[in-house]
């Protein structure tokens, strides 16, 4: 598959947590996804940029939170996240960088 341009606008960041982590174990990686994304585009991006097959593609949008920050109160913005299921055998080591 080839690296679409497009595929940057799609794809934000991969989600380094702890329960990332261990979604890892089930073939599972999280991104931070563009908000626009729908689960084609966000499926199709993942199989351009890191060469796998992937079963599916489950979606969120996680709220901001309100918090302080040197006594000044802000809102940290809503962002989307993929949880994307990978085929056995394919992988992604997200901790390498893209």
């Amino acid at each position: 598959m080839s690296k679409d341009p497009r595929h940057y606008d799609v794809i934000v960041a991969p989600v380094i947590t702890e329960k990332a982590t261990l979604a890892a174990e089930n073939n599972q990686v999280v991104f931070k996804v563009a908000r626009t994304a729908t689960k084609p585009q966000i499926k199709a991006a993942v199989e351009g940029l890191f060469d796998v097959k992937v079963e599916g593609v489950n979606t969120l949008v996680r709220k901001g939170k309100v918090k302080a920050f040197r006594g000044v109160r802000g809102k940290q913005s809503d962002f989307k996240k993929a949880v994307v299921t990978l085929a056995e055998g394919h992988k992604i080591d997200v901790t390498t960088g893209l």
